[in-house]
């Protein structure tokens, strides 16, 4: 098997399968970092490749990913392709010994979000899911006033993500059930649950009770706006474009999620986060796309109102940070790191698709 030193001494050799959006932003971000070499690209569109390969001075451009986890001397391996993918490969390189930072979410379901997790374990490496925006400054303020006691108990909270026009191209991998898992449960919604979850201090989910709803995408109406778009590839609209789900936690607390591709609002996405508890309140917003969203964040109590000091937004920089730190941490600190918190949110979300179809709560 492949040995991965855990020594900062020498450059952590890494590739990278895809290069979409997302396989650009992983590309970046190890660009940015300090001894790190990107030695391998994988990608099936040949012109971008080739421009990649010359912009970032990478030796090894590829079509096949398996051709890419089979290069020597390589440390780890980001996949950012679509999420039919992501079981395969992750395995594929961690059989290899190669630890693996893959998109969100882990896989289709949690059923093969398990078999990523089960590898990663019998390999003795590092699994870990981009969930970005965790690592925004808004949310990372937000984070420190609710673990300081800022609010007390939280006892319920609101969390969405909302777009006009937003469906990743009709007839693309993302609304092809197979392929994708879902719609914008599966695509956006795991970031809310994933951030709504963490500034709540990770409690246990208990129940879900969700209802999806597919009632624009069938009629070809909200894609192609917002910046939003994948290759299409002829697809019928098989996913929801819009879901909710009312989900209990332990020790009483509640927590809303809603996530739409397509819906008749603004036509600016909106990501939120409301907080109620029994000292203090707190609302977060993020208005806008990707590259020009605005973001706001007011704490409420007894005490007075106030807007927390922010800081910058790490995006995919600190994931891919957080990322190489657990590498470089050594042997002792990888177990850690094996995927398991994003497999507790595909298991949300598959129970939420479970709950939508047979209009009932579902246990966790």
């Amino acid at each position: 098997m492949h040995q991965t030193p855990s020594s900062p001494q020498r450059p952590l050799k890494v590739g990278v399968v895809g290069i979409g959006w997302a396989g650009r932003q992983h590309l970046e971000a190890y660009a940015a970092s300090a001894d790190v070499e990107i030695i391998g690209l994988a990608g099936m569109e040949p012109d971008l490749l080739a421009e990649l390969r010359d912009e970032y001075g990478i030796p090894h451009a590829v079509e096949r990913w398996e051709d890419l986890i089979a290069l020597d001397g390589l440390d780890a391996v980001s996949v950012a392709v679509p999420t039919f993918l992501h079981a395969p490969i992750t395995v594929a390189a961690l059989e290899r010994g190669l630890h693996v930072l893959s998109e969100k979410p882990i896989a289709r379901n949690g059923d093969e979000g398990q078999r990523m997790v089960d590898a990663a374990r019998r390999a003795g490496r590092v699994l870990e899911v981009a969930f970005n925006h965790r690592r925004r400054g808004d949310i990372t303020a937000l984070k420190r006033v609710i673990d300081d006691g800022g609010l007390g108990r939280p006892y319920y909270a609101k969390a969405s993500w909302l777009r006009r026009s937003g469906i990743p191209s009709l007839g693309s991998w993302f609304t092809n059930r197979e392929m994708a898992g879902g719609g914008p449960l599966a695509d956006i919604g795991v970031h809310v649950i994933d951030y709504a979850l963490h500034l709540l201090g990770e409690p246990k989910v208990l129940s879900v009770s969700a209802s999806t709803y597919s009632e624009l995408g069938p009629q070809g109406r909200g894609g192609g706006g917002g910046g939003y778009s994948a290759q299409a590839m002829g697809s019928a609209f098989e996913v929801e474009d819009f879901a909710t789900a009312f989900i209990r936690l332990e020790g009483g607390a509640t927590l809303l999620v809603e996530a739409g591709w397509a819906a008749y609002r603004d036509a600016d996405d909106l990501l939120d986060f409301r907080v109620y508890g029994t000292d203090g309140g707190a609302e977060l917003t993020r208005v806008g796309g990707p590259d020009d969203a605005v973001e706001s964040l007011r704490v409420f109590s007894e005490e007075g109102d106030h807007d927390p000091e922010v800081g910058p937004s790490l995006g995919h920089q600190g994931v891919v940070d957080d990322f190489l730190a657990a590498i470089r941490a050594g042997q002792s600190a990888w177990g850690g790191h094996d995927g398991s918190l994003a497999l507790s949110r595909a298991r949300v979300i598959d129970a939420c698709y479970v709950s939508a179809a047979q209009q009932r709560e579902v246990q966790l």
